[in-house]
């Protein structure tokens, strides 16, 4: 199958920060089995594949090295960025397993940009005995979280569960068993773990455990973003329409920017940067 594969780190401006993705485009998507080969071969947390080559409607596929994902914040910005390049700033529709997410590109004095508008958000409160459950693979105690933004599960175009802790030390401490939560996100449909701490109503800073695809630790998600934005408006936790910066990968060593915009109705916004990473050697 002929294709042509970019590299780029979305959500920042310097390709040592933000979170890797592959973007792959092709006349023709690859049949399953080529796609999840090609993804692990790349080894980033997501490939974005898409065909065809041409149009401002396209069809996209998402792969971690181990397996397809529903969809993906930062390859879709990278995605974005790299149509953006080949076939002019504006906008364009991205056909993905979820629904159609419209991509809005543009050419800035930084560099280039992609915003993701997400398919309309949803949430459930999380119940007590799978909040208990993740807090004990965590390591962290129910007292340290935020009583004003309870655990709940969030979607944007893939689940994720949200737990906000009431202090930014706690954050900074990540451990688990990487099998454990694994087996657990696998039960519970969950794509990542969306862990937050609120500096301000419009600053939050974000870990996220991605075990389900092989990531320890995943530096920027949008689709996270996405999703705790659809909850914090679904959950009348934030006068929409709103704006929130969400800090990301810091700890990593690959800061992450993202800027979520929530309307009154509708999808959620994701905005960032995405810039070229260097062939491996």
């Amino acid at each position: 199958m002929t294709g042509i594969l970019y590299r780029l780190s979305a959500f920042t401006h310097d390709p040592r920060g933000g979170n890797p993705a592959g973007v792959w485009l092709g006349e023709t998507l690859p049949d399953a089995s080529t796609m999840q080969r090609i993804a692990a071969e790349v080894g980033y947390s997501e490939t974005a594949f898409i065909a065809p080559l041409q149009g401002k409607t396209r069809s996209v596929r998402y792969y971690s090295p181990q397996a397809e994902v529903s969809f993906c914040g930062h390859a879709t910005v990278a995605s974005g960025v790299v149509l953006g390049r080949l076939s002019g700033a504006g906008s364009y529709e991205l056909n993905t397993a979820v629904g159609m997410v419209p991509v809005i590109v543009r050419q800035t004095d930084d560099g280039w940009q992609a915003s993701l508008i997400s398919v309309t958000p949803d949430y459930q409160i999380a119940s007590p005995a799978l909040i208990e459950e993740v807090l004990a693979i965590l390591g962290w105690q129910s007292p340290e979280l935020d009583t004003e933004l309870p655990p709940a599960k969030a979607y944007a175009g893939a689940w994720h569960l949200v737990l906000a802790t009431a202090s930014k030390a706690r954050l900074e401490r990540l451990d688990y068993d990487f099998e454990t939560l694994k087996a657990l996100m696998l039960r519970e449909n969950l794509t990542t773990l969306q862990l937050i701490w609120r500096e301000s109503t419009s600053c939050f800073h974000a870990r996220n455990p991605f075990p389900v695809g092989g990531v320890v630790e995943d530096p920027a998600t949008g689709a996270a973003a996405a999703a705790l934005g659809g909850y914090l408006r679904e959950a009348g936790l934030i006068k929409a329409p709103a704006k929130l910066t969400v800090h990301q990968g810091v700890i990593m060593g690959r800061p992450s920017l993202l800027e979520v915009e929530i309307p009154s109705h509708g999808g959620i916004q994701v905005t960032g940067m995405a810039v070229d990473i260097a062939e491996p050697a």
